[in-house]
Formats: structure tokens, C-alpha cells, sequence
């Protein structure tokens, strides 16, 4: 690795093509060893977004989406984030991100590696706390964090290594323009050499001094763009990575909660307060908000405690609610469609879907640590809007905002959960009714039932033909209100989206800024309208985006056959983007689409465009007798995905490796809303309470064939890579069925009717003793 790039007078790369050949201001701050910045709002490149001629007019997510919103946010405040040169001769840098499994650790230390031409594993990536000056800068979401922080990260790396020249320009003597840089050293052509550690100090300044840099040209990459292990790989495999629960804090003892047996039940009474408390290796017992805290020497101590307590509980905010209730409420809120069904001047194409609620829960149970003393407070967990989450605690606590330290740690996956940072709320709730530490971790069944849930929807669409053109595709997406209480990660918004009627706006702004659809088909027109707040819900992985995908590509499979053209083909010319016509012929070439396949077994594809990139997907299913009815480790049957072909373009991929990941995880994602994963409401209680009975993809369901190709592109900047895949899994797997059985399939997951497959968990805690007493018994 290193860049023999010789230096400008000014101490800048020579001038590079795209990107590199702008000049980008810089900061030195003033420290005592060298602290470098981007400038205050430097501008971030969007790719191109080329568009083929076609009917009808832009949607708001084509020119304006939600990715270029929140990096648009971001930028007042990206000087604020820097980078330190140590005298040892390593790069720091604390991320203002939340790391949640996808990886950003290492692609953001990738960037620095490249531009300050140092080793990537001498680059030392932590995580930011809340920091409230950084408003919108510090939310982790919408697959935005690369997209926002690749221009200022270089900048700032860049500028380090100019000064970092400068400064051995002085000590050599020479002039700084013939001196070059590789794997953290600087050489001159007389054969001297210092280490970038040796010259840390000199190059740093005692005043904020301001200055110009230029960017490596792309083709002059030796990190960007190179297929990079995970810099924690080690760690995790071993062992040694921290995640919150893994933390020692100073008295921080194992905590959990006994939970309603409803959504959002109130305590009224405990009856055997006294008895748990005096239960082995019980400290405290706590009465909050969300349950009955107990604080004990270990955490299955906690679970006996939890389960001995004798609760009376008030009603929650669903208790008559089920999944038959809950489709009445939002088939009876759809919008109308404009165009009428039957008309004389085309034909008419149309569905209806429903989507069942689905748990974004991630492997790792939700969990925070709290120590709350009289006036401060420390809260430690895995949060994707730390500064919402700093806030809402002093609020709680009583406590001025600047009282309340939040350490980010990383987090075993999130899916969109972490937005939300219940278990930091609660820890520190109860960390201040006991007076202690505590290290709360929430019971697997806790998050499947209390948790937050992907909401519960229908989507109806109409679309319209003649002589061979789609004329109008109307979308009318009817959801569970999704909760975005968390804003844009910072205070003003995250109010916004709690007003009673403030919410509806900030929601359809989500939703416009989010959909689009990628194909040219005349009058195109997608609506949202939710309904119903008493659920806890929140974002899962593409937010709207795999259930509105999912109906849409079940309708263009419709339209082809309405109007007899193949499915890939009528795609293909329908498709409004050069890059989505690439990644479909892509897949369909490597899939061999159209091949002759067995009875019960078929193809689907579908393309998803998101956050500047896009994704398509080839499946192969097998809906067989033998398939659906095998015997499998759990009770599960159904069908089996048995291949799956993957495109993607996002534009400059930092870490081909880490995407390859992404999209693999992202079609598991999608195979299982598509087939197994849902949840089943009833009184209020949803019945999965754990993995084993939730059915996600599991090891001898996923595919055994899958191939996953990063594009070339011609854009020099990268799009959103996170949540990429889901959609155009989801839909292509859903196609595939409705191919594979002649019948399309309008309600998901597929495989979730009723009887269940399993005999549910009691609640936590469990019904009452008696119809009348009210109390709750261990379970």
C-alpha cells in the first residue's frame, strides 16, 4: 500500500480526474499533536441519475431522496468531525455512527488509509458519544453513512498528509513538492525518511489554520475500492469485542424487567414485593414505567425473580387487537384510486397485498447499562440517534441535557431497531429509582412481544394498458402508523414526529422521499396513509420499501402477462435507468433466465433502485410436494429458494467484500418476510416469542446456490448499500412462487396462516392465576 504521488508546492497530490479534481478546504485545529477537519459544509457528489425518455414525470424520491436529505443535513457540522495523527504513528478517529454488523468501521478507516496512504490496521476507528453539535450529523440510517461521510473523511485524511509534508519539508530541508508518502513514512529523493509519528507534533498547529487540498484520483486507488477484511475480524471471532453487555462498570449489576402480558400494559400493584426482594441474590426491586424492574447478582437470578412476581396489570393499547382486526382498520383507511377499474379506453391490471407485522429484533437481545447518581448520568449502549436518545433521558431523569453522558458501543445487529433506544430509557429509569448501576438486558421473548415491530400493512394498486403501454401504475400503501419518533437523529424533528398531527407529515415525507418506481409506466402516483399509533413499531430494513416493492413486481409480472411479453424482457424495456437495465441483464444472463424448469419450480425477477443505487435479483424456487412437505429441524414447511443471482451498483464500492456481505444478508432478509417471518396478533399478545418460532431463513433454508456481482460503474461517489437487497428479494421470491404454483401470491409472509406451526410461549409474565384476581404467576 502507498501513494508515490509527489506534492504540489502547496503540499496537495498532483491534480487527479472526477473527484480529485476539485480543490476541498481543510482544517488543522489546534492541539497539541496533528488534528485535521474537512471544511464546514463541504459538498458531497451525488452520482448521475440517468434517466431514459419515458411517460409521465419525475417522483420527489428521483430527484430529491431521503439519502440526499440526510447528507444535505449533515453537512453544516461535518468539521466537526476529525481525525488525530498519534505519535505512534496511528490515525483516530471517533465515527459519529453507530456500528451495528454492517461494517462501517472498516470502510471509514478504508478512506483514511487510502488518503493519509497509512496502513488500514493502522487506522483506529471508535465510536462517537452523543454529541448534540452535531445535529443531524449522528444518525445512523437509510444507508447513509458512506454516502455522507466519503468526501469529508478524505478530506480530512488529505489534509493531514499535507501537513504532515510540510512538516518534513522543513526538517529535511527540501521543498516539500518532491517529497512522496507510503505506509505512514515520508521520503525524499536524497534517501531521508521520517515516520508519521515522529513528525505528529510538528505538524500540528496552535491556531486553526485553513488549507486547500486535492484528492487522489481514483485511478491512483490502493485501498478504496479493494475487497478488505473486517478490521474487528479477529475480535469477534475470538472473543474479545465489546459489545454493552460485554462492559465491566464499576457496580453494574444484572437487571431485567417483568413486562405486561399485553402491548404497553401498566403496572397497577405488586403484590409479593417484599418476598422477591428477599429471593437469592436479589438487591432491588423497581417499579417503572414500561414493567417491574429487578436488579441481582446474576441474570438468572433476574429471570426466577421476574417470574415470581405476583402483578396486577392495567390494560395496554391493543388488548382487543388481531391480525383480523388490524386488516379491517386498515382496508377501511385506503386511499381511492383516481383512474376508475373499468374504463373504455384501456384494460386494467390490479391487486390487493397485505403484509403481516414482522419483528426486526437482532441477535443480540436489547440491552444498555445505566449509572445514574444525584445530578449526572452515564448510559452505555448501541444507539443510532444518540443525541434524541441523551435527550429523552435527562428529560426523564430531571436532569439538564449536558448532565447525561451516552457512550455509543457497538451492537449485534440492529435492522432499524437500535433507532430507538428503549433499553438505555429504561436502564437509566431504573438505575435512578434503585440509586445503582445496573447492566439491563431485555428477555428474548421481551423484544418479540414489548419490542418494536416493522407495522402490519396492505398494498393496493391499479395500473392501466393499452396497446402495449403501461398509460397509469396507482400505488395506495395503507399501514400501522411507523413510529419516527427519533427524527432525523437530533432534537427539532424528533418533537416534530410526535405531534398529533406533525407525524403524518414527517411520515409521508419518509415514505415520498423513499419509493420510487423504476420502471416508466405513465401517470405514476404512490400514496401512503397510516393508522392505528398504539403499537410499538419503528423502521426495519428499507422502512416501506420491501412491501410496496414486493406488490409492485407482482403487478409488472401481471402486466407482462396481460399483455404477453415475458416478464424480464417487458422489464427491461420499461426500466428508466441505464443501471437498472445492467444489473437485470445481468442477473438474467448468469441465472439463464428462461430455462426450462421442472414443475413447481420457477423463476422470478425483480430490480430495486434506492439511495443512488440499485439492486436486481434472479431467484429459483422449489414449490414441490417433496419440498413443502420434508421433514426440517424445526416445524416449519414450505418452500425453498434454491438459488438466487445478485447485481448490485452502488456506485464506488469502498469495500467490494463488506457489499458482497451486505447484499447476502439483505437476500436472507428477504427470503424470510417473503416466506416464513411474521407475526401472529391475538388479544393483543403477539404469539412468536423466539427465534425458534419466529422463522427466520435458517442455515438448511438458505439457498444453496447464490452469486453475488458488484457492477462496474461509471459513478466516482458511493450510493446507499445497507438495506439494498431486501426489496428486490422479497419480490423476486415472490414472483418466483406465483410463477412456480400459477397462483400470485397477495398475503406475507407466505408460509403464515393459521393453525400455528408452533404452541406460543406464555406471556411474560403469564395469564392470571384465576379469571378474577388479576395477578400474574411464575411461568
Amino acid at each position: 500500500m502507498g501513494d508515490q504521488r509527489t506534492a504540489t508546492p502547496d503540499g496537495a497530490g498532483t491534480a487527479p480526474r472526477g473527484l480529485g479534481r476539485r480543490r476541498f478546504l481543510g482544517y488543522v485545529l489546534a492541539a497539541p499533536t496533528l488534528v485535521v477537519a474537512a471544511q464546514f459544509g463541504e459538498a458531497v457528489l451525488a452520482p448521475d441519475r440517468a434517466q431514459a425518455a419515458g411517460i409521465g414525470v419525475p417522483e420527489p424520491s428521483e430527484i430529491f431522496d431521503l439519502t440526499d436529505m440526510l447528507t444535505t443535513a449533515a453537512l453544516p457540522t461535518s468539521g466537526l468531525i476529525s481525525i488525530q495523527l498519534n505519535t505512534d504513528g496511528t490515525a483516530t478517529f471517533a465515527l459519529p455512527r453507530a456500528e451495528v454488523g454492517q461494517g462501517i468501521t472498516t470502510s471509514s478507516a478504508m478512506l483514511i488509509a487510502e488518503e493519509l496512504d497509512l496502513p488500514v490496521a493502522d487506522v483506529r476507528i471508535t465510536l462517537a458519544d452523543a454529541r448534540p453539535e452535531l445535529l443531524f450529523n449522528q444518525l445512523t440510517g437509510a444507508s447513509n453513512t458512506t454516502v455522507s461521510t466519503y468526501t469529508p473523511i478524505r478530506v480530512a485524511a488529505a489534509t493531514a498528509r499535507q501537513r504532515l509534508l510540510a512538516a518534513a519539508a522543513a526538517q529535511f530541508g527540501v521543498p516539500a513538492s518532491t517529497l512522496t508518502t507510503s505506509a505512514g513514512v515520508v521520503s525524499s529523493p536524497g534517501g531521508q525518511s521520517a515516520s508519521y509519528g515522529s513528525l505528529a507534533v510538528a505538524a500540528a498547529s496552535l491556531t486553526t489554520l485553513q488549507l486547500t487540498v486535492t484528492l487522489k484520483e481514483e485511478s491512483a486507488f490502493s485501498v478504496i475500492g479493494t475487497p478488505q477484511n473486517r478490521i474487528d475480524a479477529l475480535d469477534i471471532v475470538t472473543g474479545r469485542k465489546q459489545f454493552a453487555m460485554d462492559l465491566v462498570v464499576p457496580g453494574a449489576l444484572p437487571t431485567m424487567v417483568c413486562r405486561p402480558p399485553t402491548i404497553n400494559g401498566t403496572v397497577v400493584s405488586v403484590q409479593n414485593l417484599a418476598v422477591v426482594q428477599a429471593m437469592p441474590g436479589v438487591t432491588d426491586v423497581a417499579v417503572i414505567p414500561t414493567g417491574v424492574a429487578v436488579r441481582a447478582q446474576t441474570f438468572g437470578q433476574c429471570i426466577d425473580a421476574v417470574r415470581a412476581l405476583l402483578v396486577t396489570w392495567g390494560p395496554g393499547t391493543e388488548d382487543d387487537a388481531t391480525d383480523a382486526t388490524v386488516l379491517r382498520e386498515l382496508q377501511a383507511a385506503q386511499l381511492p384510486f383516481a383512474v376508475p377499474a373499468v374504463n373504455l379506453l384501456a384494460e386494467t391490471v390490479e391487486a390487493s397485498f397485505s403484509f403481516a407485522f414482522a419483528s426486526n429484533s437482532a441477535l443480540e437481545p436489547n440491552c444498555a447499562i445505566a449509572d445514574v447518581r444525584p445530578g449526572q448520568a452515564v448510559v452505555w449502549g448501541a444507539m443510532k440517534s444518540p443525541i434524541v436518545a441523551q435527550g429523552a433521558i435527562a428529560a426523564a431523569l430531571g436532569l439538564p441535557t449536558g448532565a447525561v453522558t451516552v457512550h455509543v458501543t457497538e451492537g449485534g445487529g440492529s435492522f432499524g431497531r437500535k433507532l430507538f433506544f428503549d433499553a438505555a430509557l429504561e436502564a437509566a429509569r431504573i438505575s435512578q429509582a434503585m440509586g445503582k448501576p445496573v447492566k439491563l438486558m431485555w428477555h428474548r421473548t421481551d423484544e418479540f412481544r414489548q419490542g418494536r415491530t416493522h407495522p402490519m400493512s396492505i398494498d393496493s394498486v391499479r395500473a392501466t394498458y393499452l396497446l402495449g403501454q403501461v398509460l397509469t401504475f396507482e400505488q395506495r400503501h395503507t399501514s400501522v402508523a411507523t413510529d419516527f419518533s427519533h427524527g432525523l437523529g437530533e432534537v427539532i424533528t424528533a418533537m416534530v414526529a410526535k405531534l398529533p398531527v406533525g407525524d403524518i407529515g414527517f411520515s409521508e415525507t419518509i415514505f415520498e422521499l423513499s419509493q420510487q418506481t423504476p420502471y416508466s409506466f405513465g401517470v405514476t402516483t404512490q400514496l401512503l396513509s397510516e393508522v392505528d399509533k398504539g403499537f410499538n413499531t419503528g423502521s426495519m430494513r428499507n422502512i416501506y420499501s420491501p412491501n410496496v416493492r414486493c406488490a409492485q413486481e407482482l403487478i409488472v409480472d401481471q402486466l407482462a402477462a396481460a399483455m404477453g411479453q415475458d416478464a424480464y424482457a417487458f422489464r427491461r424495456a420499461n426500466l428508466t435507468d441505464p443501471r437498472a437495465v445492467a444489473v437485470l441483464d445481468k442477473v438474467a444472463q448468469l441465472g439463464s433466465w428462461g430455462r426450462t424448469m421442472a414443475p413447481g419450480t420457477a423463476q422470478g425477477i425483480a430490480v430495486h433502485p434506492e439511495y443512488h443505487s440499485v439492486a436486481a435479483m434472479l431467484v429459483e424456487i422449489d414449490c414441490t410436494p417433496a419440498t413443502v412437505g420434508r421433514q426440517v429441524p424445526d416445524a416449519y414447511t414450505g418452500p425453498r429458494v434454491t438459488k438466487v443471482v445478485c447485481a448490485v451498483d452502488v456506485g464506488l464500492a469502498v469495500n467490494p467484500l463488506g457489499l458482497q456481505a451486505q447484499m447476502m444478508g439483505g437476500i436472507m432478509d428477504g427470503i424470510a418476510v417473503a416466506l416464513t417471518s411474521g407475526l401472529h396478533l391475538e388479544n393483543g399478545v403477539f404469539q412468536e416469542g423466539s427465534w425458534d418460532n419466529y422463522f427466520y431463513t435458517r442455515q438448511w433454508n438458505v439457498p444453496p446456490e447464490l452469486q453475488i456481482v458488484v457492477m462496474p460503474s461509471a459513478s466516482t461517489t458511493p450510493g446507499g448499500a445497507g438495506e439494498l437487497a431486501v426489496a428486490s428479494a422479497m419480490a423476486a421470491v415472490a414472483c418466483a412462487y406465483g410463477r412456480a404454483t400459477g397462483t400470485m401470491p397477495t398475503s406475507f409472509p407466505i408460509n403464515h396462516s393459521a393453525p400455528l406451526a408452533f404452541v406460543p410461549l406464555p406471556t411474560v409474565p403469564p395469564i392470571p392465576q384465576s379469571p378474577t384476581d388479576g395477578l400474574t404467576s411464575a411461568y
